[in-house]
């Protein structure tokens, strides 16, 4: 039997684990997260990287335009912030340059293990350890900490036909940059955050581009220019400029990307500006009224993550890109067929259809969080509401902890929840160290507290508002709950994970 398909095996007794800590993922989550615990003390972790490198979602992310969508001075952590961003909206290979730059100047390569799969989590009671299986065999654990990110699992939509088409596939994040898409016919099916980069790319290089849209998308000017040499040097010299302007721009994209989801209600005429902006950068950019209408999103603006692109709604009105909203009937071997009967011939077909949001239960089913006393995260979350005390832990799995449970991403910045989730960990991890104690589980009562505070917030955000229901956003989970973001403010969430009270937690 071999290391990927052995089942997990019973330990009893008090045995030492392999590695006190292990964390799984090396994208910004786990660097974060093994940062902090070194700047803590804590040197008994090794990380788990599926990939060949570090970097995650920044590392697999190649194709055309990639980039942050959020500016560069926000897109940071608050201790290592970088001064020589090239431009404001940073592309990919800058942030994964960063991300290298951080696990160099904090030494993390030490406790790094690529090329590292954790197939299944199983907690046993018995001897208080968590038993890791890999796809190099079996690890223990006294502590694990999930770092996966919010984009794990590509998600490949269910299209009949798919394996039948001769041409070449794509997803946008496993893209292939040695197929030449000069004079080729290209398809991309969606219309989300990777196809609003990726498509006006596209667009220069196709023969012809069709792109096939099931609803649109908001999306906003971008307000991107290049840094020049002068300006970097002097945002590194002149004291204090860097904590200023990572501030300004976190609040700013707090305001405008945030709030408006997580205060629906309070802030309406906010997301009526918003709308507002889009639609004058739609109709500035495309005359056409009937594909203006094709463009126009019929649900509020905010019910999903908007986008920004200058070059987006201008793309459409290219002479060799269409927009398709009929639905897709199959592929074909050559092409798609719509329902309305019409045949597109493609040579290359891109899928842009997005990911498996960080708590479907279906990621849990591909790599399964269970105990020994019969608890499954999968069954869980496909029954209960999604919940974790201050989106970290749940009172069923001792010792675990992650960087993404629900209610957790709070701030503009995804450094921002990073650091916040990793000072909460580092918190509870100290306190057992103290304590003594091998066995640390968040008490009942405790998340049941949270889960009431941030459900009774959460009614003052999108779920009061009642145009959201074509949006199919991932801010609201399988079970229609408002629970990806939490409902407060990023300050909000950075005190609290510096002063929840250590009780909640159970030491033993």
């Amino acid at each position: 039997m071999s290391a990927d398909t052995a089942p997990i095996t019973e330990h009893t007794g008090t045995a030492r684990p392999d590695r006190h800590i292990v964390v799984i993922g090396a994208g910004l989550s786990g660097v974060g997260m093994a940062i902090t615990l070194r700047r803590n003390g804590f040197t008994d972790f090794v990380v788990l990287e599926r990939g060949n490198d570090v970097g995650g979602v920044w590392r697999d992310n190649v194709y055309p335009g990639v980039g942050a969508d959020v500016p560069s001075f926000s897109y940071q952590f608050s201790f290592e912030k970088n001064p020589r961003w090239s431009r404001l909206f940073p592309k990919g290979w800058e942030i994964k340059q960063y991300i290298d730059h951080c696990v160099e100047k904090y030494d993390i390569t030490p406790h790094l293990e690529l090329d590292t799969e954790v197939l299944e989590r199983r907690w046993s009671e018995d001897d208080r350890l968590w038993h890791l299986r890999t796809n190099h065999g079996e690890i223990t654990a006294r502590f694990v900490i999930g770092a996966l990110g919010p984009f794990v699992n590509a998600k490949t939509p269910a299209i009949a036909g798919l394996d039948e088409f001769t041409g070449t596939i794509m997803q946008s994040q496993h893209w292939d940059n040695d197929c030449d898409l000069d004079g080729r016919r290209v398809a991309v099916i969606g219309t989300g955050a990777s196809a609003v980069q990726l498509v006006p790319m596209v667009a220069e290089q196709a023969k012809h581009l069709t792109v096939f849209q099931r609803r649109p998308i908001h999306v906003l000017p971008k307000l991107d220019v290049p840094i020049p040499e002068p300006m970097q040097r002097a945002i590194e010299a002149l004291p204090g400029a860097q904590s200023a302007l990572r501030l300004a721009f976190t609040a700013q994209v707090e305001v405008l990307l945030v709030a408006v989801a997580a205060y629906g209600k309070s802030v309406t005429p906010l997301a009526r500006g918003l709308a507002a902006a889009s639609q004058a950068l739609l109709f500035a950019q495309v005359r056409d009224p009937e594909l203006r209408e094709k463009l126009t999103p019929d649900y509020d603006f905010g019910c999903k993550r908007p986008s920004v692109s200058n070059a987006w709604y201008r793309t459409f009105a290219r002479d060799n890109v269409s927009l398709v909203t009929e639905p897709i009937e199959r592929i074909t071997p050559t092409g798609i067929r719509t329902t309305d009967g019409t045949e597109h011939d493609i040579d290359v077909l891109v899928l842009a259809t997005g990911f498996h949001f960080a708590h479907e239960p279906i990621n849990y089913r591909l790599a399964p969080i269970s105990t020994s006393d019969g608890f499954d995260l999968a069954d869980f979350y496909e029954h209960e509401p999604l919940q974790s005390y201050e989106g970290v832990s749940l009172p069923q799995l001792p010792n675990a902890f992650t960087l993404f449970g629900p209610y957790s991403w709070s701030g503009s910045s995804y450094h921002l929840m990073v650091e916040n989730q990793a000072n909460h960990i580092v918190r509870v991890l100290t306190e057992a160290e103290r304590r003594g104690a091998d066995r640390v589980a968040v008490r009942a009562e405790a998340n049941a507290r949270f889960l009431s505070f941030v459900r009774n917030r959460a009614q003052n955000s999108l779920l009061a508002v009642s145009n959201c229901d074509s949006a199919n956003s991932y801010y609201f989970d399988h079970h229609g709950d408002f629970s990806s973001l939490r409902p407060t403010t990023g300050l909000q969430a950075w005190w609290t994970s510096r002063t929840f009270p250590l009780e909640d937690y159970n030491y033993a």
